[in-house]
């Protein structure tokens, strides 16, 4: 068996692993490049393998860094099936349609205000190449063999989100183990991840390999950040992934609201995809903590934006309220013209609440920055910008190595990917040290014989 990695090396973007035995080529993973301009222009080059040539792709979970790219390869010519859980199906088809139109609406709205060097603008791919892809899906139990030619692979829960699975894959007399994004053991919705199963070699994420994640109350956190905007009357703006964060915060505003700790103000839910994710949720009940009248509080307590002009309406209406808007990092969506409308003002605030990939518009904010670029016009940022610290869905240095300490067998090799170069050498030096496992860090596009 040979692994080629294709993305999520030295970056947290982009994750596509390519396996290749005697009979059959697999892709593990199929996702967008985001953040650095380098990046994302990878995800216009050419693929160093043929779509057309490979047999299957197997996707650990719906996150556009994982299976953003998948319209693409169908698109290039690739014919197969897509392998996948229930859940991650049925996420992954909304996050898809929306990329697929979010991209259609970004090319045009550079060619109307010619904001684009290239004429015309265009879309990486089209709201009609998501849905030809979408019939290539199949879906796959949890804990259940799955025989591809020659190689066997088996889904195991990996926490993270809904349907998010760790892939063990089995050919050639070797295994490896693909961690996918991995949660963390105490979640406020989602269920630990199993333990690794035995493995030859293990592929483990590193997003937050070079640090723990600080022992604070989360639902604490965001209490006393909203009491502070709400008594000064502010706009809180919360870019939030859709799948996943949006549903952890709702449910701790509707428990803050409902407990009389937060006063109750409007709270703005301005994406669509958000609005079918948390549906998603109540549908699969049993691999999550959510229970039916969880779910159903939260969407007593939000008020939906169903459409552009709703949106561009929310823009006029002053505070205190709350607006809850994809994506996660500000590289879309329309939070980027909420930004426009409340970011120069003083007494808003942007609360950050997860990972910021370098690159990304969130990371500059982050890092104190009081400019950014949208849609080619430069941005001055005066509103008080929040991060918090406690909601990540990705296990902490800590909880990795503590994970990977637990696997069945010693591996071979661990390949430590998906994480800026600093975490992912911290995160490699710790499995070393810690666990006396092998552990490097693999570079783009190389390749290895296992």
């Amino acid at each position: 068996m040979k692994i080629q990695f294709l993305g999520a090396t030295e970056t947290v973007t982009g994750s596509k692993y390519f396996l290749e035995t005697g009979k059959t080529r697999v892709l593990v993973d199929c996702g967008l490049f985001q953040g650095l301009k380098e990046l994302r222009l990878r995800n216009w080059d050419k693929l160093p393998i043929e779509p057309a040539k490979l047999d299957a792709i197997i996707l650990t979970h719906a996150h556009l860094d994982h299976c953003g790219y998948f319209p693409l390869l169908v698109k290039n010519g690739f014919r197969g099936k897509l392998h996948c859980t229930e859940g991650t199906r049925d996420l992954a088809e909304i996050i898809l349609r929306d990329s697929g139109r979010i991209q259609e609406e970004e090319a045009d709205f550079r060619n109307r205000h010619k904001k684009s060097k290239h004429h015309p603008a265009l879309p990486l791919y089209t709201q009609s190449d998501v849905e030809e892809s979408l019939k290539q899906f199949v879906t796959v139990g949890f804990d259940t063999d799955f025989r591809i030619n020659d190689i066997t692979f088996r889904f195991f829960p990996a926490g993270h989100i809904l349907g998010a699975a760790m892939v063990r894959v089995e050919g050639d007399g070797r295994s490896i183990l693909f961690s996918g994004d991995l949660g963390r053991p105490v979640d406020l919705i989602m269920k630990p991840p199993h333990t690794p199963p035995a493995a030859d070699y293990v592929v483990i994420e590193s997003t937050y390999g070079d640090r723990k994640h600080p022992a604070i109350d989360p639902v604490r956190e965001l209490e006393e950040v909203l009491a502070r905007g709400i008594a000064r009357g502010a706009v809180a703006l919360i870019p939030a992934f859709s799948v996943g964060r949006t549903q952890t915060l709702l449910h701790v505003i509707e428990k803050l609201f409902s407990s009389n700790r937060l006063k109750r103000v409007p709270v703005y839910l301005n994406s669509p995809m958000s609005i079918k994710a948390t549906d998603i949720y109540l549908k699969h009940r049993g691999e999550h903590l959510l229970s039916a009248q969880d779910c159903d509080a939260m969407d007593h307590i939000t008020i939906p934006i169903n459409n552009v002009i709703e949106s561009k309406d929310l823009n006029l209406r002053h505070g205190p309220m709350i607006i809850v808007s994809a994506s996660g990092m500000l590289t879309g969506g329309r939070i980027l013209h909420h930004l426009l409308a409340f970011a120069p003002d003083a007494n808003n605030m942007i609360i950050l609440t997860g990972f910021q990939a370098a690159g990304t518009r969130g990371a500059a904010l982050a890092q104190g920055s009081k400019e950014i670029k949208i849609f080619g016009e430069v941005l001055r940022v005066n509103a008080e910008i929040v991060e918090l610290h406690s909601y990540s869905a990705h296990a902490d240095s800590a909880e990795l190595i503590e994970w990977l300490g637990h696997a069945a067998s010693k591996p071979k090799k661990v390949f430590v990917t998906h994480g800026e170069p600093a975490a992912a050498a911290m995160l490699a030096a710790g499995i070393t040290k810690e666990l006396d496992f092998s552990a490097v860090v693999p570079h783009y596009l190389q390749s290895e014989e296992l």
